[in-house]
């Protein structure tokens, strides 16, 4: 079992990892019944939460059948993420997460994100003033340092948990990678080796497949994984991973039956959440990766995506069951 101050998980948790414009309760729906064990709300400005915007207090939007659960904020001012905080804790998720891992430009620039990685006094400072506020467990996100020159994750990782940090999810690239590159875990490793640290390490970067998570598992001994890209159309992957750590071998492919059942059950699920106008437009950028790999399949794609109703469109997913049914899958 492995435990985030008094929240209990299985050993070795899967995690599903907080992205933007993807992890909405629609699409966190579908990964809970495929397996996730914890989940993160896409990260929240601490600055929109404070204002009132609609976009921000929506992503607060959360549901007993989710838990456990974490919100995550991000912001680079100490009395905004103080004051978000407060909000955070009146929804009663089950832990306030902060992203110091956000590489992108326009939060980078506010000093918010990775940007919070050039320097580690604001970060605690950061940190301590979100602690102060909330009665709920404090978890971080973020990554190995601000570039190959600044890597910084060692020290990080000991100052937050002084000051009362539960766990840490560390993506394994620096904020001038990006997105690219290979992500590099031996700094997991060494965490998990330090005997000062005794909370738990998620790893997060380039889980793709089954046979690399049990490599991460074995090689760096982090207590968990955080899944991100690989959910993305692909919300099975959680099963897919666990199984193959329980057995050693790995499930069938998801066959087109199943590929649809869950993408109905996304499509419902995103209409009943936003209305059938915006749960209808909001599920488009997910046909492509849900039936990644179909051949011929652009004009049924191009169905899906300029239909504005909810029973068309699942009318023109169950023919998708017939009409793929002997389509070999990449």
């Amino acid at each position: 079992m492995v435990k985030i101050d008094k929240i209990e998980l299985p050993d070795f948790p899967l995690l599903l990892a907080p992205m933007e414009d993807v992890s909405d309760p629609p699409f966190r729906y579908v990964c809970k019944q495929n397996g996730a064990d914890l989940m993160y709300t896409e990260f929240i400005s601490s600055e929109g939460l404070i204002r009132d915007a609609i976009k921000s207090r929506q992503k607060l939007d959360i549901f007993d059948y989710e838990r456990p659960i974490g919100i995550q904020i991000f912001g680079g001012d100490e009395d905004a993420m103080a004051m978000s905080a407060k909000i955070v804790d009146a929804v009663q998720p089950d832990l306030l997460d902060i992203n110091f891992g956000c590489p992108v430009k326009k939060v980078v620039c506010k000093g918010a994100g990775a940007g919070v990685l050039k320097d580690v006094d604001l970060m605690v400072r950061l940190t301590k003033a979100v602690i102060k506020s909330t009665t709920l467990p404090v978890t971080v996100k973020t990554r190995l340092g601000w570039d190959e020159k600044n890597i910084n994750i060692l020290e990080v990782a000991e100052r937050m948990q002084d000051i009362g940090v539960k766990a840490l999810s560390i993506h394994g690239r620096t904020r001038a990678q990006m997105y690219k590159g290979s992500a590099d875990w031996t700094l997991m490793g060494e965490l998990k080796n330090n005997p000062r640290i005794h909370i738990p390490i998620f790893g997060n970067g380039d889980i793709d497949s089954p046979e690399k998570a049990l490599e991460m598992k074995n090689r760096y001994g982090v207590d968990g994984i955080m899944i991100g890209r690989a959910a993305i159309g692909n919300p099975w992957f959680f099963n897919e991973v666990k199984h193959f750590l329980a057995t050693g071998e790995k499930l069938p492919t998801p066959g087109i039956e199943q590929k649809v059942e869950v993408c109905k059950t996304h499509l419902i699920k995103s209409c009943e959440w936003k209305g059938e106008k915006l749960g209808v437009v909001e599920m488009r950028r997910h046909y492509t990766n849900y039936f990644k790999g179909i051949d011929h399949f652009k004009e049924t794609r191009m169905k899906l995506v300029t239909n504005d109703h909810l029973k068309d469109l699942l009318e023109i997913l169950e023919e998708v069951k017939v009409r793929y049914a002997d389509k070999m899958l990449a």
